[in-house]
Parts: C-alpha cells; structure tokens; sequence
C-alpha cells in the first residue's frame, strides 16, 4: 500500500490497520476457513436431524391429536350415555315394580302400590308422577294425588297408544307437557308399558305410565364438553329429538342437524363436511330406550390446538436453532482460534516482521505441537538473520577498507612520482613543501583509524593535495575553496574530495592548454550537505559520462576509479540517496556534485 503524498505518516498506520482488521473479519467468513467449515457443518447436521425429528414428532402428534381427540370423545359420551341410561333404567325398574304388583292392585289391594310409589316419589325427584289406566284408557290411580284433568282423553296421547297392544315392550316417549293434572304442565319424558296379567282365569290389561323430568337429561348431556363448540344431543329411533343444546332453534328451524345420516350409522365415529364446517361425529346407542346419543366436535379447534402445538415446536426449534448455532461457533471459535493466531503471526512473519513474541501453545495437541514448530522455526530465522547481519556489516567494513585502499595507494604513488620529479629538478625547496603537505595528507587520512572526520579537515586535506599537485604542475592551474564558518564542524566520510580533485588535474585540466581552474564550495540544505568541485578542464564525453560511476576503469590513470569509489563508499555508509552527481561538457568543464548527510560532529 503506497503512501499518498497527502497522506502523513499516523494516517497511513491508521489506514493499514483497517485494511488489515478487515481482512481478519473476511478470513473468519471465508467458506473455506477452518472455523466457517465446523460452524456450518456442525450446524447444518444438527439442523437436519432437529427438522427431522420435529417433522416426524410434529406427523406423530397430529395423528395422535385427531385419534386422542375422537377417543376422548368417545369417553365422554360413553360415560353420558351410561348416566343416561341409569336414569332410564331407574324408570323402568319403577315400571317393572308396578307391574310386579298388578295382581294385588287388580284384586282390589291399591294401597300397598300406591304407598310404594309415594314412597318412590318422596325418594327420588326426578320422577315427576305414575299413573295406571286400563286398556280403555281410565284412569285408575296417579301418584302423587293431584287433581285430575278430566279434559286429557288418554287413548289420544302417544304413550297410551303405542304401548297398547305391545305388553313386552317399555315405550319411551320424546319430551313433551304432560297434562295429567289440572293446571299443571310439566316438562317429561315418558315411559309407558302395557301390563297383561290373569286374574281367575280372566285376562287383564292395564296401561303404566312413568314421567320422568326432562331437566334430568337436560342436566346429564349439557355438562358434557367437547371442545369450545362442541355438543351433544339425543334422538329416538324416529328422528325425533329428545336433547338438543339449542333444541328451540331446532324447533324454529333456525339450525339444522344431520339427523337421517346419523340414525343410518353404526355406532362409532366419522368425518363430514356439514353446511360449510368439517366436523367429527361421534354416536352412541342408549340401548333401553332405542335412541341414538350423537357428539359433534368441529375440526379447525384440532387443527387450532395442532397450529398451537406448531408454535411451540417452531418455538423450541427455534431455541434450539440459535443454541446450536452459538454452540457450534463457540466450538469452532475454540478449535480454530489458535490456528487463527498463528495464521495472524505468519502473515507477520509473511510481511517481514520477525520481531513477535513467541505464540503460548493453546488448543488440542496437534494445534500445540504446530504452535511449538512456528515459535522454533521463528527464533531460528531470527539466529539466521542475526548472523546474516554481522556477516553482511562484516563485508561492508571490508569493502569501505578495500575502497579505501585502492585510493591510497594511487594517491601515494602520483604524490611520490611528484616528489621524484622535483628532486631530479634540484629544487629542494618544493621537496620539502611538498613532503610536509603530503605528511599532512597522511595525518588527515589516518586520523586514529576513524571513517568520519569534521569537514574542515577534508578540506584541509585536499588543500594539501592541491598544494602538492600545484608544485608538480607548476602553476598550471588555481583553486579556490569556499568553506563557510557554520559548517565547519559539519562531519563527513573522509577522503571523499581528494579522488573528485585528482580526476579534475589528471582528466580535465591536463588536457587543455589554458590555465586551468579548480572552485571547490561547500553548502547546505534543510537536511544534507553539498560538496561542489567545478574545473575548466576538456569536460567528459556523453557515452562515458553515462557509465563512469558504474563501469571499471578505462585508463591507466583511472578517469572512473576515484569516482566510482567514492560513490561506491558513500551509498554504502549513509544509503542509496546520497553519493555522487556530475554534470560535464566536452571543452567547457566537469562539475561533481557530492551528497552527504547534515550531520553535526
């Protein structure tokens, strides 16, 4: 990631480190990292199994609900019917008794009977009355003693009808008003019954009649609940309704019940669409007295309580979905965050930061056991790049010293050559100055053994350098240097003017025949220090200026070496920024250009 120009440096940390947190969010999203891999399939295993097994509960208890729902039905209709039948058959032990004692009361004995059935009538209240008439529809004796309606013909009314003629048979009656006593109309349900009976070998037959109050079945079939619609009623053989819970709706023809569909049915349970609505039906057989008991539930409040069962299944899978999920990212976090960290460390290491802390070796044994190798392998890279170093800063002391070398010697032996040179002239004189500027030039280079000297005394060593090079090219060319007093105590690599200086004499100067000339200056910027050698001398070809920082040399006075070296010996102590920069034309002049650092000494 470049740095902007219009970005500083916090902006740009800022920047590197959203983008990498950004990446660890996707790397935990990935499809293919080790923690997405377990959360999901651990996920979608176990949501498989839970739908599975809410499918199959969910068809098992929808099942069970309907069979639950008609058996409990059948329950509560078994147990009506056998209230019901209690009643009935209470009635018609009341009837057999009266019967059982028909011989005496047609002998004339009635009070025993009548005393029995005031007794029975005292006892039980649900019996309303008893009457006995005979066959030609006199009355003969009611209990209890209510006036008679002298208006009721009782040949007329159904009871003594259908139970005339028919001596084996109790018949029982639909509710209606009997009409027995003056201005009293009871609600009842009737039990009739012809008694036959042989008295002095003459056949008799009287009529009984039992009145039950019809409350007593009203109050047994309305306590029965079948759901918070649902209702039973009653009918006799005929169709007529004996119980209906909204028996005067009926009546009105205000509601309407399948009554034909359930007398042809057997006992048992069925479904049927019924004037829009789907509902379960339910019949019994109340056996004394032929009727049918008929239970009707609707179906939408199973399917309401199945919808409701629903609920709490999707509510509880729903639970469970996010407790697995939880669970199963929990599990994965702790599984793969060791790998995780680890991952985090190599990208480091990737980047090329080896300065981390060993990893604490957490998780399953393979994870740790990994952790130990990357914690190992670490430090031994970091051994390797520490002996990498010391080698590489061993090699480049050699070098700065074999630069070195090289310019000394070459300097020494043009210096000498000098000394030669002037001694065969017998000027003893230039000798003797010439030896105590190059013992200054020694002095300077030597310099305790130190790389880097204060500029004044670079500059003091190449003004004895020119001192010597002047004697020896008698006055073939001047120089000025321009030190200014700030930068005095400046610091530098030393021996980094002298080589720029000679090449200017050996390869500029030298080849003209004009006096030569030689400006050395010194100046600063904010953060460097500029070394300028400028000379009039026969300058530097376009093709060879090109290459002669990088290429050998290509005299035998070395018009390269001292250039080059210098270059070399500069980017290796201070950095590729700094080192050397001519500018030449070819009969006008060369200037060097030498960059350092601005650094006090």
């Amino acid at each position: 990631m470049p740095i902007n120009k219009k970005d500083n440096l916090p902006d740009y940390i800022s920047k590197v480190k959203i983008k990498q947190r950004f990446k660890v969010i996707r790397n935990i999203f990935r499809l293919r990292s080790l923690q997405s891999v377990i959360t999901l399939s651990f996920t979608a295993l176990t949501i498989l199994a839970m739908l599975f097994i809410g499918i199959a509960f969910y068809s098992t208890f929808s099942e069970n609900a309907e069979n639950n729902a008609t058996a409990s039905t059948q329950q509560i209709m078994e147990q009506a019917t056998l209230n019901l039948e209690y009643y009935l058959n209470s009635m018609m032990e009341i009837s057999d008794m009266i019967e059982d004692n028909m011989d005496e009361f047609a002998s004339g004995n009635t009070d025993k009977l009548e005393s029995m059935l005031s007794l029975t009538l005292e006892i039980r209240d649900d019996i309303v009355s008893v009457a006995i008439y005979s066959v030609s529809g006199d009355i003969l004796l009611t209990v209890p003693d209510y006036e008679y309606d002298r208006n009721l013909i009782a040949t007329e009314q159904n009871w003594f009808s259908q139970a005339a003629g028919n001596p084996f048979e109790h018949i029982f009656q639909p509710p209606h008003v009997q009409r027995l006593f003056a201005d009293k109309r009871p609600w009842v349900v009737t039990l009739s019954k012809e008694i036959a009976i042989n008295i002095s070998e003459m056949p008799r037959s009287y009529i009984s009649v039992v009145d039950m109050n019809f409350n007593v079945i009203e109050d047994v079939c309305s306590r029965v609940e079948l759901g918070r619609r649902g209702y039973i009623y009653v009918v006799d053989k005929d169709g007529h309704i004996i119980y209906h819970p909204q028996q005067q709706l009926v009546y009105a023809g205000l509601k309407q019940e399948n009554i034909d569909k359930a007398l042809s049915s057997e006992t048992g349970s069925y479904v049927e669409d019924y004037e829009g609505e789907k509902r379960s039906t339910v019949i019994k057989d109340i056996s004394y007295a032929g009727w049918k008991m008929i239970g009707i539930s609707y179906v939408d409040e199973i399917v309401q309580n199945r919808q409701k069962f629903n609920q709490l299944i999707f509510v509880i899978m729903l639970i469970g979905f996010a407790v697995i999920i939880l669970a199963s990212i929990f599990i994965s976090y702790k599984i793969s965050q060791p790998i995780k960290r680890l991952e985090f460390q190599m990208n480091r290491v990737e980047r090329g930061d080896f300065n981390i802390e060993p990893l604490e070796a957490k998780g399953e044994d393979e994870v740790k056991q990994l952790t130990r190798a990357f914690n190992l392998m670490i430090a031994k890279i970091r051994q390797l790049m520490s002996q990498i170093i010391m080698e590489q800063e061993a090699k480049r002391k050699n070098e700065l010293k074999a630069l070195q070398a090289q310019i000394n010697p070459h300097f020494l032996y043009n210096t000498l050559d000098s000394i030669i040179w002037m001694n065969e002239n017998k000027n003893h004189e230039g000798v003797s100055n010439m030896v105590a500027a190059l013992a200054k030039l020694f002095r300077i280079s030597i310099s305790r053994g130190s790389e880097i000297i204060s500029i004044s005394d670079e500059v003091e060593h190449v003004n004895s350098y020119l001192i010597i090079q002047k004697m020896r090219y008698k006055n073939k060319f001047e120089y000025t240097i321009d030190l200014p007093e700030k930068l005095r105590n400046y610091t530098t690599l030393k021996l980094i003017l002298q080589p720029i200086v000679e090449n200017s004499i050996y390869h500029g100067i030298n080849k003209i025949s004009d006096k030569g000339e030689i400006k050395i200056s010194i100046e600063s910027t904010e953060n460097m220090l500029i070394f300028r050698v400028a000379d009039n001398g026969y300058g530097i070809g376009i093709e060879q200026l090109k290459t002669i920082l990088t290429s050998e040399s290509i005299s035998k006075h070395s018009s390269g070496v001292g250039l080059k070296n210098v270059n070399e010996r500069i980017k290796l102590y201070y950095g590729s920024e700094y080192g050397i920069v001519i500018e030449s034309e070819q009969e006008v002049g060369t200037t060097v250009f030498i960059k350092v650092p601005l650094v006090k000494g």
